[in-house]
């Protein structure tokens, strides 16, 4: 499918993340060592990773949320990142003496992942810019969802005035957050919808949830694909595509990201979904994070190789 002439804006919201990532063979058990096979030091954070895909797969993207102090190494590393990307970062607000958040990430084998990370709790007094100059064009917006505290009044403009806002959920929600109602599409993954309804059932999950939001509503599970509820509030299920998968670090997020960019070009949600599970599968053929997300061409051909 072409890229449309004029490629839509899609604004994401989230808090940036510089990744220190390790392989091993396995997880090393508590208090013992291992020796790692590779090192790679690259940038991360959800709506990060999201952008990276969505900037290589043909969108317009710009970036807002918290960074740390201009004098730290972790923001410059991430910023130039950005550049490289093509990824408008001017709306990004810097802490006085703040920390950007840093992560160490171990991947075994099999390429799951297991990760701790510090964030800096000064982040979260973070007052965006004015909504005039951060929805000005834009399409659709894309927010972490643990971000939702400083960003939900800009998340109800966005719906006033009928742009599509996205939630990649990162985390169990309550079921009193604000979220819940002010995004127009929510992307969990299996266990974060389960941990939120309070049921051990992807379907029974998303139906429950669908008593409290008008939300679109979709589940991720990796190789078993996605489960979501169509406007009968009927389960669906969209297939994964077979890979062998290296790298799993970011694959929720670069379908998040696809997911939007299709969603904004005008695609049904059958569509986006198919178009993000692509999009997934790839970036889990190969080691990198967000920064292993694919172009375009490599997903419009995996999508023609499996008509």
């Amino acid at each position: 499918m072409a890229l449309f002439e004029a490629a839509p804006r899609i604004l994401c919201i989230g808090i940036p993340v510089r990744d220190l990532t390790f392989r091993v063979e396995a997880v090393p058990e508590r208090g013992s060592k291992a020796n790692a096979t590779h090192l790679a030091e690259i940038c991360g954070g959800n709506a990060l990773n999201a952008a990276i895909a969505i900037a290589r797969l043909g969108g317009r993207v710009a970036f807002a949320g918290p960074m740390g102090d201009a004098r730290e190494t972790s923001s410059g590393f991430i910023l130039e990142r950005m550049t490289a990307e093509g990824i408008d970062s001017s709306h990004i607000v810097r802490m006085p003496d703040a920390a950007t958040p840093v992560s160490a990430i171990i991947i075994d084998a099999s390429g799951e992942r297991t990760l701790t990370i510090y964030r800096d709790p000064a982040l979260w007094s973070v007052k965006l810019p004015d909504a005039d100059e951060l929805l000005a064009d834009c399409q659709a917006l894309l927010v972490e969802s643990r971000c939702a505290a400083f960003c939900i009044d800009l998340c109800l403009e966005a719906r006033r005035r009928n742009i599509p806002v996205i939630a990649g959920v990162d985390r169990a929600m309550a079921l009193s957050d604000d979220l819940l109602t002010a995004a127009s599409h929510l992307l969990f993954s299996s266990e974060q919808v389960q941990e939120t309804a309070g049921i051990d059932d992807d379907g029974e999950a998303l139906k429950r949830l669908a008593g409290l939001t008008r939300a679109f509503l979709a589940a991720t599970r990796g190789p078993r694909g996605t489960i979501w509820l169509n406007e009968a509030a009927t389960l669906e299920e969209t297939p994964a595509f077979p890979v062998e998968a290296v790298d799993t670090l970011g694959a929720g997020d670069v379908f998040h990201g696809a997911f939007t960019l299709r969603l904004a070009e005008g695609g049904g949600l059958p569509e986006a979904l198919r178009f993000a599970a692509a999009a997934a599968a790839l970036k889990c053929t190969r080691h990198g994070g967000g920064l292993a997300a694919p172009q375009r061409i490599e997903v419009e051909a995996l999508l023609q190789s499996r008509l």
